[in-house]
């Protein structure tokens, strides 16, 4: 069974970065803000999805377009 909540290290893992990138990612709102349970902080499995969703392939994104 896969995990819903996930560590930061083990929410980095599962988008396949660094725990470091993974926290500028979540810093800038590329990737989503923890959830709390207590004092854990706890990433939702399905919002990283649609994070990752959302990230741009091959390096082409919107911001692309209005900057040409």
């Amino acid at each position: 069974m896969t995990p819903r909540g996930l560590s930061a290290t083990a929410a980095a893992e599962y988008v396949g970065i660094s725990a470091t990138k993974f926290r500028e990612l979540v810093v800038d709102g590329r990737m989503p803000q923890p959830r709390h349970l207590d004092k854990r902080r706890i990433w939702d499995r399905l919002e990283l999805d649609e994070c990752f969703d959302a990230l741009p392939i091959d390096g082409h994104n919107d911001w692309d377009e209005s900057a040409s």
